[in-house]
């Protein structure tokens, strides 16, 4: 496809760049997974002149404060994309607002909840643009959006308003197809995919629970809302894959979900699927098994949906280690010939790539053995996959008492008096009956920031955290949904942190990897953030835990907010050097984009600065666009 229109421009520029209107038109030369740009303006020459070009302002933390006074504030976790000369944003509310691209002005905003009771907010990470590439001729992009109360809407891109043609007025209720009953949880607050003339849709579910909704994969024709096909996450009777459950085990299983990202590949006509755990996410002593389709990445036909292969990458998952992130479709040089893969990155901080036509390995994949449960009930799989290459991307060995933080003596204190309460273990130790620390914890390695690549360096680029977790299975009284429960004097989900959220291991505490995808080795790693509450004390240099991914361009650039210090920053493809930062309103645990303006061609860097979340106490509803300085505009005179 040759892009011919500036419209077409402004769509793709969020995932793969173009030139600007004074240029002849280019071809697409990445896919959208790889989160990377052939914009050229910005460069590591200039970019320390990058400056605040607009902010946008939602509405949705006025005073600091989120929706449901009392409540925590859902991170702000949209990533912007651009439906002709629209810049589409959502909110933690499932709001969608369309910006002016050039000014940040809003142009029209949805409310899924105007005619009803407001019932649930969550991070929403955006919508999906039909038609997915090339611009139609009336400019009449649709816009699907999920709700964090289960419904997709369909809107006019020019508008905002639904498209009656589809579902029900413009909306479709997913719930009644998946045996959501009330009170259940079911959402959809990441952007559907788009395959031809499909909408294809994953789901966040209840994890506390064994029993719920189905996770079940579906499309939907997106003009009408029909439903075309949908993939059994798990298996019903006959199907493949049913034998690794235990007898009654499948039944109303929830989980097996892809809550995160899915990624289309549009030549093959496959859709790639990342997928949870199983619930309940850490006892799994009533689905004896390796339990498929949990914790696998699963290649569909875009068409039928009928399975094309499968990797499962965690067996019988008590870890909650679901795949988080949307997999990168990227074409590797290996061995004189050019391999089109896939990549999977993992909260284990083990990077999977596999030839995304047959499913095999590109690296080798080994399975070693991993320590067995001591908790009643529970058998743990004896093997987990492993990667041969790359090398894991965050720590996987048990912590010592010699590898705790000594940033501070508060900290060192806190740590050590949890270490020592304490069983240490590393990668796929089961938590026991008694307190176990486990690295990673369920903050990663990676998380659904995920990866972008760049793939003319054939450079891999994720943010990966160093975070624990601490806890041990109590047993619960009869009746109780599940026999044992992860718990610990700091809660379910404890993090190993000290009270001011520090890690407990030494620093750095976060990073940004760039991984040669042709050798499977790292090319560098450098601390990605400072701790706040440090920095102010003069300690920097120490990473910090990230919420939120990184954008590659052509000119040798990478782009990451994420950390909570409130900073957007650019990277040196080729070292990892830091050329720039900004400070921003609050941390943007979001992924950025860039894009040429669609009148100005001027390129910005825009992201989503609201903090919240389970990092940052600070908030706001800030959209900010970086750009460098405007050219001056010309004086009049002859």
């Amino acid at each position: 496809m040759r892009i011919t229109s500036l419209t077409t421009c402004a769509l793709l520029t969020v995932a793969i760049g173009c030139g600007s209107p004074a240029q002849e038109p280019v071809r697409p030369s990445s896919d959208p997974s790889q989160r990377f740009s052939t914009l050229a303006a910005i460069t590591p020459d200039n970019v320390t002149r990058l400056e605040v070009a607009w902010t946008a302002h939602t509405g949705e933390f006025a005073g600091g404060r989120g929706p449901n006074p009392g409540r925590p504030v859902p991170g702000f976790q949209t990533r912007p994309v651009l439906a002709g000369d629209r810049l589409i944003i959502t909110t933690t509310t499932s709001k969608v607002i369309a910006l002016d691209p050039e000014t940040g002005a809003e142009m029209w905003r949805f409310d899924p909840f105007a005619t009803r009771p407001r019932t649930c907010e969550a991070p929403h990470r955006g919508v999906a643009v039909w038609p997915a590439a090339g611009a139609p001729p009336d400019g009449a992009f649709t816009i699907v959006s999920g709700t964090c109360d289960g419904r997709l809407v369909a809107l006019d891109a020019r508008t905002g308003q639904p498209l009656s043609s589809f579902g029900d007025g413009g909306e479709l209720d997913l719930r009644p197809g998946v045996d959501a009953r009330d009170g259940e949880e079911y959402s959809v607050t990441t952007p559907p995919a788009i395959y031809q003339d499909l909408v294809i849709v994953g789901t966040a579910l209840p994890e506390g629970t064994p029993h719920g909704p189905s996770g079940d994969v579906r499309a939907f024709d997106v003009r009408t809302g029909r439903e075309v096909w949908r993939f059994h996450t798990v298996p019903r009777d006959g199907e493949p894959g049913a034998d690794t459950w235990s007898d009654g085990a499948r039944e109303r299983r929830t989980g097996v979900n892809a809550w995160s990202a899915i990624t289309v590949d549009h030549e093959r006509g496959l859709i790639f699927a990342p997928l949870g755990s199983p619930a309940y996410d850490f006892y799994g002593g009533d689905r004896v098994g390796r339990n498929l389709y949990g914790n696998a990445l699963v290649a569909l036909d875009g068409s039928t949906g009928r399975l094309r292969w499968h990797q499962q990458l965690v067996h019988h998952d008590i870890w909650d280690y679901d795949l988080p992130a949307a997999p990168i479709l990227v074409d590797i040089d290996r061995a004189g010939r050019t391999i089109p893969a896939v990549v999977q990155l993992t909260k284990m901080g083990l990077v999977f790539v596999f030839d995304r036509t047959t499913g095999e390995p590109v690296f080798g994949i080994e399975e070693r053995p991993v320590p067995a449960s001591t908790v009643p009930g529970e058998q743990t799989w004896p093997t987990q996959p492993f990667p041969v290459k790359p090398p894991p991307l965050s720590r996987i060995a048990p912590l010592t008492r010699d590898d705790l933080t000594d940033v501070t003596p508060e900290s060192q204190r806190e740590c050590a008096a949890m270490f020592d309460q304490a069983v240490s273990g590393g990668l796929y130790t089961p938590p026991g009956l008694e307190l176990t620390i486990v690295f990673p914890g369920t903050l990663g390695g990676a998380t659904w920031s995920g990866g972008a690549v760049d793939p003319s360096r054939g450079y891999l680029f994720v943010n990966t955290n160093e975070v624990g977790a601490i806890a041990r299975m109590a047993a619960q009284p009869p009746g109780a949904p599940t026999p044992y429960r992860r718990t610990s004097p700091w809660g379910e989900y404890a993090r190993f942190w000290d009270s001011n959220r520090l890690p407990c291991g030494k620093p750095p505490w976060g990073r940004l990897h760039a991984v040669d995808l042709r050798t499977g080795e790292i090319a560098w790693q450098v601390p990605l953030g400072n701790a706040p509450q440090l920095a102010s004390r003069g300690i920097t240099g120490t990473g910090t835990p990230s919420l939120g991914g990184a954008i590659a361009t052509a000119t040798g650039l990478v782009f990451i907010a994420g950390t909570n210090d409130a900073r957007l920053r650019a990277f040196a493809a080729d070292s990892g050097q830091q050329l720039w930062e900004a400070a921003l309103p609050a941390s943007g645990h979001a992924t950025p984009v860039t894009y040429a303006g669609p009148r100005s061609g001027r390129q910005f860097v825009v992201v989503a600065a609201g903090g919240g979340g389970r990092f940052s106490s600070d908030v706001s509803d800030a959209v900010v666009a970086f750009a460098l300085p405007a050219d001056p505009q010309p004086s009049g005179r002859n």
